[in-house]
């Protein structure tokens, strides 16, 4: 016969183990939901990064003001474009809507700082042609003008002349508005590939009708190569690209990815005494093909002389 002893020991057995599956069963559901959770979060941050982040592009617009400007130029729109890197995350469809996004700003001037073709990306013939086809549709009232980065090439070249852009390669144009007073837009090679001529392409300066005062604007691919620039020539307005503003910008701590070329300046500003330093986004990716914090994007520049 069981006595009352063992029946509360039997009794407080099964409580206990009631108790335990009641544990078990709150950490398996803890951690289901712990599961679901990161699993939720991990891609909610691949399509953040991915398909809204990487290919949304935004537009920033900055006022530029500038004594040395000429009055005939005063209001002047540039628009930038700057590492498109077609096949990495842009396509055709996303290089439509660029095109759309630039025109509707009606630029004056419009320059593409480098990297055009991602360079893994085998470009089809028929993509070649859809493609002259729509850059060539980007208007402009004075002109298209652009430099290569380290990854163009022969097709860079053949694509960008037949879309109607003037290719500076470490050359100079005198840009005139309205008037016999001209500014003057440098624009030089890639430094990462040894292709870059800093004398060559600020050769006006040695002409002897040169103005020394012109209000200059220099079109280069890395940025870090302002610094000898600055050392031997005045420049008064850098477009840059090539850092992609780090792909991934943490606030207050700015870009987090540095690349040869732009270790230096990576952010999308730089106060350099009497020059500024504006480097684009840019809209394609390299690396792991995605941004954080940092978009896709075009600058458009309003030039003022007051």
């Amino acid at each position: 016969m069981i006595t009352r002893t063992e029946r509360n020991e039997e009794k407080q057995k099964e409580i206990i183990k009631e108790e335990n599956r009641e544990i078990r069963k709150k950490i398996v559901l803890t951690s289901l939901k712990i599961i679901f959770l990161v699993i939720v979060v991990s891609m909610a941050f691949y399509l953040y990064t991915t398909y809204i982040s990487s290919k949304i592009i935004s537009v920033k617009e900055e006022r530029i003001i500038s004594e040395k400007l000429p009055q005939n130029f005063d209001g002047l729109k540039i628009v930038q474009i700057s590492d498109i890197h077609y096949g990495s995350t842009i396509y055709m469809d996303d290089i439509k809507k660029l095109v759309s996004l630039v025109n509707r700003r009606n630029p004056d001037l419009v320059v593409f700082t480098g990297d055009l073709i991602n360079e893994k990306y085998n470009l089809k013939s028929k993509e070649q042609e859809e493609l002259i086809k729509q850059l060539k549709k980007i208007k402009s009232t004075i002109g298209k003008y652009a430099v290569m980065g380290e990854e163009d090439n022969e097709q860079f070249t053949t694509i960008m002349n037949q879309s109607e852009f003037t290719i500076l390669n470490n050359q100079y144009d005198l840009i005139y508005k309205d008037s016999n007073t001209p500014i003057l837009l440098v624009g030089l090679s890639s430094s990462t590939n040894g292709n870059i001529d800093i004398n060559k392409g600020y050769e006006y300066f040695t002409q002897p009708t040169h103005n020394t005062n012109i209000y200059t604007i220099t079109l280069l691919h890395e940025p870090d190569s302002v610094d000898e620039i600055t050392a031997s020539y005045q420049t008064d307005l850098f477009l840059a690209g090539h850092s992609h503003n780090g792909q991934i910008n943490i606030p207050y701590i700015g870009g987090v990815f540095r690349k040869e070329g732009a270790k230096n300046y990576i952010n999308e500003f730089y106060q350099l005494d009497n020059s500024k330093l504006y480097i684009s986004s840019g809209i394609g990716t390299t690396g792991n093909g995605f941004r954080l914090f940092c978009r896709p994007s075009i600058n458009f520049f309003r030039l003022s002389s007051k």
